[in-house]
């Protein structure tokens, strides 16, 4: 009794001179009983299901054309693949993921239209909530329950997560990979020395895999890797028993699956880092100036929790973490091509500070009550109150506007394609919009020929591709490929290169068939208010 009082005296002293402590009980359990892992994942996978569900419309190309195509070409035998797979800088791990599902849906014949729109968002939901659950967790044992709560909380509201942690996007497997593998890594801990070592080979395990579906993602585990070489007593043990075998057996495993993909050895981590860092063949695909991501890129993702992002990275004091954001911010910066969801891994952990911001404001002006359930307070702070209507106001309306309204007549006028398929009305397509500007044959789900404007990449400096041609001068390209073309019975375009070619389309029997709201707004080109079917009638 004696030694088991004076322990958890011990662990009560621990718990209260924590710097980092924010009122738990002492004695408390890792997660306590209202906030188990399970009831905690369970929350979140029910949140991320209607999150999924409510993700409408058109964000990046990647989600559908290098996961959900590929996946659907392996399950059902056809699928584009675009010249990234020709090139071999892809990796089949990720799509192997949705072929998996794909194969589920056919094996019990559940592979109609509405299903195979929604299915994928849904099967990645499954992953996102596990995120979340890794968000509560790396937070928990950093600075405790109350700030996990918060760092949660934070996860669930920003607006950008919402939009794009539910996407087939690889980026966004990489984001819960990366959460699952900072929580297994001793050196991301405050105290290193209590981790087992165990731990750092399934944190090892987790950045390879990371690492095989995005070699970009090595950015993110070269800083951890070196962090944890700075401090851990057992580098060569580390090093030879950890990292080199853990990282061969990966890269093994991997290319043992492209080899049976491609058809041949292909090694991508090497074939990528040749196209994108070596040959800068990103940019093909435009550039940003070198501080985009700090001055509209991570700005805007964070949105308005950034105030309260900074302020817990100055509170906490969580350096190695802070470090970890602006080594991936700065490694990206250096490269042209810059995009949104290359920094999505560390939104999370710019969030977790968010969340520790949140916690102190509740701390500060609240009274811990040592009776009854544990994080019951007296009274809540008004600035606390002011805090969260101020966050949900500013991020729920664009999340649900990004995600129900903004750019999603791609998607419409490919459900409803899908449909028309089903029923045989539509024999051919061709999409006369900029190169990958709506879903494919994951979304069809149909074997009928489909034709859409190239725009892979030229070995000559100065050659336009179909796209481009098309966009600068949209009557006289589509004058001349009608010499060659084989007449397709619907036609996929933009309203605003419609106008252009009303008498084009008129000449060839097309008329409109359906028209669907795209956007209030542009984005990167002209305002594309809508999408527009046309369909042959004859002559």
């Amino acid at each position: 009794m004696r030694q088991r009082k004076k322990a958890n005296d011990v662990k009560q002293k621990d718990r209260i001179t924590d710097p980092n402590s924010f009122g738990e009980r002492p004695g408390a359990s890792v997660f306590n009983p209202a906030f188990s892992s399970k009831n905690v994942f369970l929350i979140c996978l029910a949140v991320r299901m209607a999150n999924a569900l409510m993700v409408q419309t058109y964000f990046n190309p990647d989600e559908h054309w290098q996961a959900l195509e590929v996946a659907h070409r392996i399950t059902f035998g056809y699928g584009y693949l675009t010249w990234e797979w020709e090139k071999g800088i892809r990796s089949y791990l990720h799509p192997m993921l949705f072929a998996f599902l794909y194969n589920v849906l056919a094996l019990f014949r559940l592979d109609a239209p509405w299903i195979m729109i929604k299915a994928p968002r849904m099967f990645q939901s499954i992953f996102s909530a596990v995120g979340d659950l890794y968000i509560y967790k790396l937070s928990h044992v950093l600075f405790g329950n109350h700030v996990a709560q918060w760092a949660l909380f934070s996860q669930l509201t920003n607006w950008f997560m919402f939009f794009c942690i539910n996407r087939t996007l690889s980026n966004s497997l990489e984001t819960v990979l990366t959460l699952v593998g900072l929580y297994y890594w001793p050196c991301i801990r405050v105290s290193s020395s209590k981790v087992p070592l165990v731990s750092r080979k399934w944190g090892l395990v987790v950045a390879a895999l990371t690492c095989a579906i995005r070699p970009t993602s090595a950015i993110t585990w070269v800083y951890v890797g070196l962090l944890e070489l700075l401090l851990t007593r057992h580098r060569l043990k580390f090093v030879f028993l950890e990292v080199i075998p853990i990282g061969l057996m990966m890269i093994a495993l991997s290319c043992l699956l492209d080899r049976l993909m491609y058809g041949s050895w292909v090694l991508v981590p090497l074939n990528f880092l040749k196209f994108n860092f070596l040959s800068s063949g990103g940019d093909y695909y435009g550039t940003h100036p070198w501080h985009w991501y700090f001055t509209q890129g991570f700005t805007i993702m964070l949105f308005t929790f950034l105030p309260f992002s900074i302020a817990g990275i100055i509170l906490s004091k969580q350096w190695k973490l802070f470090g970890l954001i602006s080594w991936v911010l700065g490694l990206y910066s250096v490269l042209g091509h810059k995009e949104f969801r290359f920094v999505l891994p560390v939104l999370p952990i710019a969030l977790i500070f968010s969340g520790y911001s949140l916690a102190t404001i509740g701390k500060a002006n609240s009274s811990y009550k040592p009776k009854g359930p544990p994080g019951i307070h007296r009274k809540k702070p008004l600035k606390m109150h002011l805090a969260v209507l101020f966050l949900l106001a500013s991020n729920l309306p664009m999340a649900l506007y990004l995600s129900l309204v903004h750019q999603r007549g791609t998607e419409d006028v490919m459900n409803y394609l899908s449909v028309e398929a089903l029923n045989g009305k539509v024999e051919n397509i061709l999409f006369l919009t900029p190169c990958h500007a709506a879903p494919y044959y994951s979304t069809l789900h149909r074997n009928i020929p489909m034709r859409f404007l190239d725009c892979s990449p030229s070995g000559e400096k100065g050659v336009l591709d179909e796209s481009d041609r098309f966009m600068m001068d949209p009557v006289g390209f589509a004058s001349e490929f009608a010499k060659n073309w084989s007449l397709p019975s619907h036609i996929v375009l933009f309203d605003s290169q419609e106008k252009l070619l009303e008498d084009f389309l008129a000449s060839h029997s097309f008329q409109e068939e359906r028209r669907f709201f795209h956007a209030h707004f542009k984005v990167d080109r002209d305002l594309q208010a809508s999408v527009v079917v046309y369909s042959f009638r004859g002559h």
